[in-house]
């Protein structure tokens, strides 16, 4: 709601505007016989966020207050609104002041992605990509950027795999949607990583290896780069053996209070146990399969595996 401020009160702003006030706008300004929109100030610090011409006009008109919003933030977010502001309303920012603006942005928030920085700035998206490449802000090793959504997107699956792949293997018992946030990795691509670890295979698919070493930005060079030379093994050693995750991951179920002190959760607990499989169980037993049942034995264990993708599938759908 806005508030009536004595104009003396006021500061100047930080403004995107290079050549500052533009006089010929206060004048026609401070023609205008109705009522203007209510400036935008900073409370704590009572800086004009968005405003500045509408200010300078009513002091022309020697009016003492003048109708204020407040707003309660940091500098640098003041900034980006006045940004905004300037943008979508009154004397149009200049190509420059709006390029000096993003390269402004880009300096403090360079995780924001391309689009969601030319929506501030009225800049095309291709614009602001020249801009941080000019600026040097690319070269920040990020997994990942801020889009228009608000939402973290990953900017290199690259780095964010590794990322999923080196929790993983420090906490078996994570739940994908831990996995997820702290990799910065959507719940499908932490259930791939996984599902890859426990084959035994790598957790970046070879196309994107291959990708991440030869040049899809630093920071995904980067990644591949620590995956293959030093962390990956210590990685990949701890990961090899499935069975002996899920010997780990179902020890730590069976520690659980909600499964070792109800009846339905003793029940699952025993049903896991017997359908547990480890590397040092099945190969022998492989090799004792007669030839002339193979076939029959390897639908059989598909039919299995199949059943228990489906379980997969649908757990991961309810930890999302």
């Amino acid at each position: 709601m806005p508030h009536l401020i004595k104009v003396d009160r006021l500061l100047p702003a930080d403004s995107p505007r290079s050549t500052g006030v533009d006089e010929e706008h206060v004048l026609r300004l401070a023609e205008f016989e109705g009522n203007l929109p209510p400036i935008l100030v900073e409370r704590l610090t009572m800086r004009v966020i968005d405003g500045m011409h509408r200010l300078r006009a009513a002091q022309l008109k020697g009016q003492q207050s003048i109708a204020v919003t407040f707003l309660e933030c940091s500098e640098e977010e003041a900034f980006l609104r006045s940004v905004e502001e300037n943008v979508s309303h009154g004397l149009p920012l200049s190509l420059t002041d709006r390029k000096a603006a993003a390269r402004r942005i880009l300096a403090t928030r360079p995780e924001l992605s391309d689009r969601s920085i030319a929506a501030r700035t009225g800049l095309a998206a291709r614009t602001v990509a020249a801009v941080r490449r000019c600026s040097g802000a690319e070269e920040e090793q990020l997994n990942s950027r801020f889009g228009t959504d608000g939402r973290r997107h990953p900017l290199s699956g690259t780095g964010g795999r590794l990322r999923a792949a080196e929790i993983i293997a420090a906490r078996p018992e994570a739940s994908l949607r831990e996995i997820a946030r702290e990799a910065g990795v959507s719940v499908g691509t932490a259930h791939d990583v996984r599902a890859r670890l426990l084959r035994g295979e790598e957790p970046l698919p070879a196309t994107q290896l291959t990708a991440g070493r030869s040049g899809t930005g630093k920071a995904g060079r980067a990644a591949a780069s620590a995956y293959t030379q030093s962390s990956p093994p210590t990685v990949r050693s701890r990961c090899q053996d499935g069975g002996e995750q899920s010997a780990a991951i179902l020890r730590n179920l069976t520690k659980d209070p909600s499964l070792r002190h109800t009846e339905s959760g003793r029940e699952l607990l025993r049903w896991l146990h017997a359908q547990l499989v480890l590397d040092d169980d099945w190969r022998p037993r492989v090799e004792s399969v007669p030839a002339h049942c193979s076939d029959a034995v390897a639908e059989l264990a598909r039919h299995c595996a199949e059943a228990w993708q489906q379980i997969a599938r649908q757990l991961s759908d309810r930890d999302t």
